[in-house]
Order: structure tokens, then sequence, then C-alpha cells
């Protein structure tokens, strides 16, 4: 009974959080496959290229170029449809077809980047379509206004869109029912004897009239002629109105696309043997006048443009109020807003007024190509996104329609390669414009309510570079970062020397906080331990961390530190605060030497309870008497660690660094004083001075010059009371480096 009453509404709430991403609301009509992915694609595609500009291709390249040229053109579109299929079985995709895709991959940020242009693209379209669309009716009545023309279909289709997508849909029908009449005036004309002309399979690509047939290339005449196998989002821009977006994407694109290419290729044949090569070279109109019943071909063509701009009005304000909805846009509450029936009629105004702005400059030729480019670039982004989980293998891509990956790479480079043809200017242009809206919306910090793959990519290309890594560089010397494990009893103790922590790390190392527990309740160090991994993240170090629960620490700690050096992004040096550990100091000597056997460098610091760190201002760096010669080497005696952690306070603190050495004999004053030079321009620490004492390190701490810090070298076998004198004697706090055998301030 416990079992099923918390099942319950464990099943609901994933019931809810479907239908909100299906954009599903009381009142709200959903849409089949045919009404709402196969006919409105089918009628995208099927548009003024068909009619107007098949012909034209078939003249320049001949049958069998223009067979080519369609099965290229149809063969990217398919892959990407492939891709989009696969990606939609696999994913519970909300609303903004492409924009919930690559977002649900790629995080809200990628997604956003290309939603918005896309959302532009898909409105500045509709005013595209209604130019073709008073092109052809000025066909059938010449002596209509123009302007007049333009804004009478405009308002007809915000009509129309604005009452609700059902309508749209209904009326998508009469159109789809008008270009099959075309069609059958297609296949009459063909029935009755028109096809008499010979076939030129290979045409001399003459180019068009308006450049004085000057010649074209094959990928010329493709440039021309590929816009009309797009239109494959039409369909999938409608995820957030469909009853089944999962089944209805995949089988009604790929059927539009495949029945449509049918189509092409049979008006190709019927073209090339009705017509001859001067007629399809000069005549744009040549199917209407081949055609049984010129009016229908007509029809069919101002059916197809008016579907085409009822498509894109209806789905380019569901990108933008999907946009909206996650905080994308300024104003997104208002964009986001629906109506009680569910329709984003605040998007659609804003769409609307984009649109009437649009149709008042009269000619879109100028951007023309970069509405295309950004169309490619949210077509290539749907093969990318299959491809990158297609090779991170990761368990949660298992799409219900699998495909090669070789499909996924033919749509992404078939996308790009006609982004470079059709214009390789408004390519970069359209590129450029991505990656800024990227950085703008990197800075929003946007926060989805779904997880995506970024993280397994990059763990991807870690795993990837950890393993070239251990091929290739046994050491680490040149690599070496400041990598802390840090010990947390008391979070209190470890808030005081945030500050040096992060001094020490910045900015290429990291802090991994082992939390103790024995002083402080479980819920309260796991809430101040979140809060410093959080602090040191904002702080540009990362951070991360763990609880161990242990009553004898030592042994954890020493369990802990074994298991990580297995790992290659393992913790390099163990930060120990004396502070968290007093009292246990046998135990935490024992730590100590198990970490110089394991090779695990170690930080002790001894914080003066007076000064703290003083002004930051100031260094000492002691370094061990290296009598009677003073040879310098590669080999600096446990020293490496102290000089780092020196360097990096240094540099971080913007301070003086004065190197300390003490020796017994005064004749080796001079030896010792050139032995430090030698070691800060070996090591390449600019802009330090030397101190020589007299006598040994114990017996000169009290001797040396005020500092912030003093810093020194230790044995595993680390002598506590000296360290506390050190403090005292000194008048600051202290830090004691132990080198793990990896660090090397000479490489």
């Amino acid at each position: 009974m416990m079992s099923e009453n918390t099942d319950e509404p464990k099943e609901k709430n994933l019931q809810e959080k479907v239908e909100e991403q299906k954009g599903q609301v009381p009142g709200k009509k959903l849409f089949g496959t045919v009404e709402g992915v196969f006919i409105p694609t089918l009628l995208t595609i099927l548009g003024v290229i068909m009619y107007l500009r098949e012909g034209w291709v078939i003249g320049n390249a001949g049958l069998l170029g223009a067979w080519l040229i369609i099965l290229i053109a149809f063969g990217i579109t398919l892959s990407t449809a492939l891709s989009l299929s696969s990606i939609t079985t696999n994913i519970r995709i909300g609303a903004g077809g492409a924009f919930s895709i690559i977002s649900q991959s790629l995080g809200l940020e990628v997604g956003g980047s290309i939603g918005i242009p896309l959302y532009i693209s898909q409105s500045l379209a509709v005013a595209m379509y209604i130019f073709g669309f008073r092109a052809g009716w000025l066909w059938m009545f010449p002596d209509h206004s123009p302007i007049v023309v333009d804004f009478a279909a405009f308002a007809l289709l915000f009509i129309i869109a604005y009452i609700s997508a059902s309508l749209a849909f209904r009326i998508q029908y009469v159109i789809l029912a008008i270009i099959i009449s075309s069609l059958v005036s297609i296949l009459w004309a063909a029935s009755s004897g028109s096809m008499q002309e010979p076939i030129t399979w290979w045409g001399s690509f003459s180019g068009s009239p308006e450049s004085g047939f000057a010649g074209i290339g094959f990928w010329g005449v493709f440039a021309v002629f590929f816009p009309a196998a797009t239109g494959i989002m039409a369909g999938a821009n409608m995820s957030g109105e469909l009853k089944n977006p999962r089944k209805s994407i995949p089988v009604g694109t790929l059927a539009a696309i495949v029945l449509s290419l049918v189509i092409y290729l049979l008006i190709a044949y019927w073209l090339a043997r009705s017509a001859s090569t001067d007629e399809l070279l000069n005549n744009y109109t040549i199917m209407a006048e081949k055609a049984a019943w010129a009016q229908l071909i007509v029809a069919g063509l101002l059916g197809a443009t008016f579907s085409s701009a009822l498509s894109s009005i209806v789905g380019a304000p569901r990108i933008l109020q999907a946009l909206a909805k996650h905080q994308i846009l300024p104003a997104s509450d208002w964009f986001g807003k629906s109506s009680g029936s569910g329709e984003p009629r605040n998007a659609m105004i804003f769409t609307g007024a984009i649109v009437f702005l649009a149709l008042l400059l009269r000619d879109l030729n100028a951007i023309a190509p970069l509405i295309t480019m950004f169309f490619l670039i949210t077509y290539a982004m749907i093969n990318i996104v299959v491809l990158i989980e297609q090779n991170l293998k990761l368990i949660s891509f298992r799409p219900l329609f699998k495909i090669p990956m070789l499909v996924s790479i033919i749509g992404a480079i078939g996308c790009v390669f006609v982004m470079v043809i059709v214009n390789p200017t408004f390519t970069i242009l359209a590129f450029m414009v991505v990656l800024v809206i990227h950085a703008y919306l990197l800075k929003k910090h946007l926060k989805a309510p779904f997880g995506d793959v970024r993280s397994g990519l990059f763990v991807a290309v870690a795993e990837w570079a950890a393993k070239q890594s251990n091929r290739i560089a046994p050491s680490n010397e040149r690599t070496w970062k400041a990598n802390l494990l840090i010990p947390v009893r008391n979070p209190n103790i470890l808030t005081g020397a945030f500050n040096i922590i992060k001094d020490i790390t910045y900015p290429k190392g990291s802090v991994k906080l082992l939390g103790l527990l024995g002083e402080v309740e479980e819920s309260d160090l796991n809430s101040r331990l979140i809060d410093l991994t959080n602090s040191f993240r904002k702080r540009g170090v990362f951070s991360s961390w763990t609880l161990i629960d242990t009553k004898e620490f030592d042994k954890s700690l020493i369990a802990g530190m074994e298991a990580l050096t297995g790992s290659f992004f393992r913790p390099r040096v163990l930060f120990i605060h004396m502070n968290s550990f007093e009292g246990r100091e046998t135990k935490l000597r024992d730590v100590i030497q198990k970490a110089s056997k394991r090779n695990i460098g170690v930080l002790l610091l001894a914080v003066h309870p007076e000064t703290v760190y003083g002004r930051q201002n100031s260094i000492n760096l002691w370094i061990n008497d290296r009598s009677p010669d003073w040879d310098i080497s590669m080999d600096l005696g446990n020293q490496d660690l102290a000089i780092l952690i020196a360097y990096k306070l240094k540099k971080n603190w913007k301070a003086s660094l004065k190197m300390i050495s003490c020796v017994k004999e005064q004749y080796n004053n001079y030896k010792a004083e050139q032995y430090l030079e030698n070691l800060s321009e070996l090591a390449r620490i600019p802009n330090v001075s030397t101190k020589i004492l007299l006598g040994d390190i114990e017996s000169s701490t009290g001797n040396a010059p005020q500092a912030s810090i003093n810093v020194f070298s230790m044995e595993p076998d680390v002598d506590f009371d000296f360290v506390r004198k050190t403090v005292e004697d000194t008048g600051s706090s202290c830090l004691f480096a132990l080198d793990s055998g990896e660090e090397n301030a000479l490489a």
C-alpha cells in the first residue's frame, strides 16, 4: 500500500511535466501527423521554385543535371530530416521546434543563439512569400496595385493566424486541393501528348535572361534551386501544438520530403519532354503554358506561396514564445503569455509588426541570402546535435529511430557547403551574428528546466586529453598546478583562510573540500561546504566537495588520499590549517608522512592570531642552507613547492618577495647571496631581494625582516614546536611546504 501511495504522485508529476513541455493547456486543440506536420511541410516544399524555376534549372543543366541537382538538394535535407527524426524520438520535445531540440542537447545559450536568428528569418520569410504571392497575382491581374495586394494578403494571413492555428490548418486543406489540381493539370497535359520534345540530358549552363545568358556553373544553378528543398521545419516548429510530436514529426516530415522529391523528379521529366531548351531558359512561366489549364498552375503558385507564408506566420510566434518562456529575451513575460485557448497572441502581434515593417521595405532581396543562412545553420546544428549525441555514447541517447552516423555527417557538411556556395560573405556574417548572441546569452546565466549533454561532451574531451597526456608526458613538472585537497572539520576556520587559499590556487588550480564530520552537524557542514564551493567558483577557482563520516579522521583522510592517487585530475597538495587539528598533532604527523609516501605535497598553514596576513604586501621565502658549495642544480632539495607557492602569492598579492637564507660561517655569505640571485633568475621570478642571516633557521627567525607571511620548506617528520615558535618569532603567519616530487620551480 505504501509503495502505491508514493508512486501515484510521482507519476502525476511526471505527466504534468510532459504536458507542460508539450505546451498543453485546457481547451487547446492539438494536431495529428497529417494536419500538423505532413501538410504544412509538403506545402512549404512545393513552392514558388517548383512553379517558376524548375524549368529554368532543366534548361541550364539538362534533365540528368537537373535530376542530380534535385537529388543532392533533397539528399542534404533528407539527412537533416533523418537527424531531426532521430533526436525527436529521444527527447520530450517542447515548444519551439529546433530551438527546443538544440537547447535540450547543447544548452539554452546555444539554442537561443540559433533560435533568435531563426525566429527573425521565419518572420521575414513571411514578407518574402507575400512578395511571391503578389508576383503570381499580378500575372493574373496586372492592373492591381502591388502594395495593396501585399497588405491585403498580409491582413488575411494575420487574421487567420491570430484567430487560431486550427483555422490555419483547415485552410491548408483547401490550398492542398488547389496544388493537387495544378498537378492534375500537368498530368492531363502529359497524357494528352505534350511530351514531344527530345531530351537534352546535359545542358550548357547558359545562365539567365537577366544576366544576358553570360553563363553559370553547376553549383550556381544548384544554389538557385536549393531553397526548394528547405521548409522541413514547418511541422517541427509546431511541436508544442502536436498530440504526439515524437511520432508526428518523423513520420510527417519524412513522408512530405519523399513525396515532394518524387513530384520534383517527375515534373522535371515532363518539362524536359514538353519544352525546348530555349523555352525553358527564357520563359519562367513555361509550366503554366505547357499545362492543360494555365489557370490551375497560377492558382497552385498562389496557393503555394500563401501556404508557405501561413506556415511561417503561424510557426514564428511559437518560436518567439518558446524563447520567452526561458527568459532569453527582453520582455519575456509579455512575449510568453498565451490566450485562454493557448494561442501566443502577444508573440503574434510582435511578429505581425516585423512583417509589416518588412513589407514597407518593398524588397528583401538584399538580405534574402542571410535569411537562407540562418535556416541552414539551424539545419546544420540539428545534424551536429545528433552527431555529438551519437559520439558520446551516453545511455540517455537511445532514440526509437536510429540512423547511421554517416547520415548526420552528410547533413552537417552538406548544410555548411550549401551556405558557402550560396554566399560566402553572408555565411561569415551569419556565424558572427550567432556567436554574438551566444556571448550575450552566456552573460545572462540562463537556467534551464532540463539537463543537456554539455557536461558529457566536456567529460569526453577531458577523457581523451587524459589518455593522450598519460601516453605522451609521464612527468607533470611543466603542467603543475596548485590542486589542493583541504580537510575541513570546522568551516569557520576555513572561511578565515579563504583568501589565501584562493590566491594560492588562482587562476588554474582547484580546491577539493573534504568535510570531516564530528565537530559540526552534518546538515550545517553540508550547507557550509556548498557555500564555500560556490564562493571559490565565483572567484575563478574550480572547487568541489565531499563528506566523510568518521570518528578517526586520520585513517579516513589517508584512505581518501590513497584512493585519489589513481585518478587523473587528482589533488596534488594536501592543505592543512593547524587550527583545525589542535591537540591531534600525532595523528596529523602520521597523515603528513603518509602523504609524502604517496607523492602528495603538503602545505601547513599556521596563522598568527593578531597579524593574520597583514597587508598582504610582502613575502619572506626561506631557502635552506646549501653549504659548503652552494652549487645550484635542478634538484633544489625539497624547496620547489615553497618557491612556487611564494611566487603565486607574490603575483596575486602584487607583493614584494625577499629570499632569505642562513649561513653558519660568515665567509659563506657571498656564496649564499650568489646562490639566491641565481635561483631567482633561473626560477624566472622578477624583482626579488635577498637577505643572508648568520646562524641556523631555528635561531634566525626572530631576526627576519617583517613580512605578511613567511614561507618555509618542511620535512615529513614535522616539528610542531618549531612551527609554533616560528610564528611567534616572525610575528606573522607562516606557510610550511613539503614537496610531492612532481614540482619543479626551474621547469
